[in-house]
């Protein structure tokens, strides 16, 4: 076959096409929507403004169908994780998905509405936006320090708004960006397994990584980054984005060899195996310690847990949620030792042997895992004019600027202001504010003067049981619930000065992701709206 020959060919498939019809056109209104199948094909059917679109119904995240989320206006929201999609385009339009989706041609005839799906891209459910190659006669530089989601969502939305200088993405781990999500969650899968994108992506749209390389030191009148290999390397704009790193122990002996912290994919491994058959303490009541509990809950010979607060989650999910969760563990043989701190580990050749608390008590180990909170890794800063609240975060504005001109910082290192909490200065170490910062910072690299705008979203998977969180309920002076917790049915809403400012949720999808909506468009839902009985506008009912 000549190459016009199969120039011609795959034109022709590109444009083979399955055509169904799928209902009359009176079947939805304006603001709904329903799963629909096209061929094999799985897909969303929207009615919006009079008008019918069509996309892939699966979230381009974990798979979620989005017939089960919120519609609002033109965008979509995922009920499992808050991603959103605009269903005209199918673009991306909030995170942790990274993908966008397919859109499908949609005509109606004779009150008939058909969809058509081209056939190669059946089975598809993901779609790369368009991205700018790099232009070898640019010679701007974008400098990313940090391989994580902020860089990641950084570098993807330069190219895709037709940045055609240079960017480099420099990490101190060896792997190119992964979903740190699942590494309390998936703690034996293999680090290929994790990747966010793969190098060949990275070649074809012209992103260099430097792995293996820590920044050293920043010299900002210079626009200079030198490295611990040496290196110097210049830059017109630079992403500050190195994140944070785990808190150590701080008390005699705990530089033994199996006390363990939970930050790469060599760490998770390292955790499965260490806890196979051992007696296994965890010290730290966070998202990591409770999952990990979690994960390790059928592998270890026994599970001690040890925190210096009074219950888990107290200053994130709040009291009664920690009760609840602290029960499903104790339940399945989970010894807590609350109101308590660890004064020495206890070893042998270098090996822990137990732990001895502040109460007195010696709880023999085998392994020791800490989950005590994180430092930011703003160390090579010091020294710069880059402005530092007092825990050493980098301060940015709306635009997730520094005060420093073309120095901009993302991600957990960052004190930024929260829209939605009235222009709040918060810390918050999640995934989905990290890839929004990045894609944030990108806008204002440009010049294009982009307001940060979103909700915070993040979720916990205990014992194959996933509790979803939106919002921002720091400081809140009421909790609302609906349903109970002991059913593992619930919704809790957080409130101050009568608003709903956060939601937390099990098993009552998609009402979370309704909140997370609700507060996105900057909409007050009242104390009233909270404690009434009817929940029809969360999608639920009576609970």
């Amino acid at each position: 076959m000549s190459q016009k020959e199969a120039d011609l060919k795959a034109d022709i498939e590109e444009e083979e096409e399955v055509t169904d019809v799928v209902c009359t056109e009176s079947h939805l209104k304006d603001g709904e929507m329903m799963e629909v199948e096209v061929g094999r094909h799985n897909v969303l059917l929207v009615r919006c403004d009079g008008v019918y679109s069509a996309i892939s119904n699966q979230c381009t995240h974990y798979g979620a169908p989005l017939s089960k989320g919120v519609l609002s206006g033109h965008r979509v929201r995922c009920p499992w994780h808050g991603s959103c999609f605009n269903v005209k385009t199918g673009d991306l339009e909030e995170y942790p998905g990274i993908d966008c989706l397919p859109c499908h041609k949609v005509k109606v005839e004779n009150s008939k509405v058909y969809v058509s799906v081209k056939k190669k891209i059946q089975g598809q459910p993901k779609r790369l936006k368009w991205m700018q190659a790099r232009d070898q006669e640019v010679f701007h530089t974008v400098l990313l320090l940090g391989g994580g989601a902020a860089s990641l969502s950084c570098a993807e939305t330069l190219r895709q708004e037709n940045y055609r200088g240079r960017i480099i993405m420099v990490s101190r781990d060896d792997l190119l960006p992964y979903d740190k999500t699942r590494l309390s969650k998936v703690m034996n899968a293999e680090s290929d397994s994790l990747l966010m994108r793969r190098m060949e992506f990275f070649h074809e749209y012209d992103i260099e990584v430097w792995l293996r390389k820590e920044a050293l030191s920043i010299d900002t009148n210079k626009k200079t980054v030198t490295f611990d290999d040496g290196l110097i390397q210049s830059y017109d704009q630079i992403l500050i984005a190195t994140g944070c790193r785990a808190k150590c122990l701080d008390c005699p002996g705990a530089d033994q060899g199996n006390v363990l912290m939970l930050e790469t994919p060599d760490d998770a491994r390292r955790i499965h195996y260490a806890c196979m058959g051992s007696r296994t303490v965890i010290v730290g009541t966070s998202f990591i310690g409770m999952e990990v509990a979690s994960y390790v809950i059928d592998m270890a010979s026994s599970i001690t847990i040890i925190a210096s607060s009074e219950l888990p989650y107290q200053k994130t999910l709040g009291p009664e949620i920690g009760k609840v969760t602290m029960m499903m563990l104790a339940e399945r043989g989970v010894v807590f030792h609350m109101n308590d701190a660890i004064v020495e580990v206890q070893g042998e050749d270098r090996r822990v042997k137990g732990v001895k608390l502040k109460s007195g008590i010696i709880i023999e180990a085998d392994v020791l895992i800490v989950g005590i909170g994180v430092n930011p890794n703003s160390g090579f800063l010091k020294g710069s004019p880059i402005n530092m609240d007092s825990k050493n975060y980098v301060i940015v504005d709306k635009y997730m600027r520094t005060n420093i001109k073309d120095v901009y910082c993302a991600g957990d290192l960052t004190s930024f202001p929260l829209k939605m909490a009235e222009g709040q200065r918060v810390t918050i170490g999640h995934w989905q504010i990290a890839q929004a910062h990045g894609r944030n910072a990108a806008f204002n690299m440009l010049h294009r003067e982009v307001e940060l705008h979103t909700v915070p979203f993040y979720w916990t998977v205990l014992l194959g049981r996933t509790i979803r969180y939106a919002g921002y309920g720091e400081g809140y002076t009421e909790m609302v619930l609906k349903g109970q917790f002991e059913n593992m049915k619930f919704l809790a809403f957080y409130l101050k000065h009568d608003e709903v400012v956060a939601a937390a949720g099990l098993n009552v999808e998609p009402a979370v992701s309704v909140v997370a909506e609700r507060l996105a468009e900057g909409r007050v839902i009242t104390k009233a709206e909270a404690m009434s009985d009817d929940l029809s506008w969360l999608k639920l009912q009576p609970l």
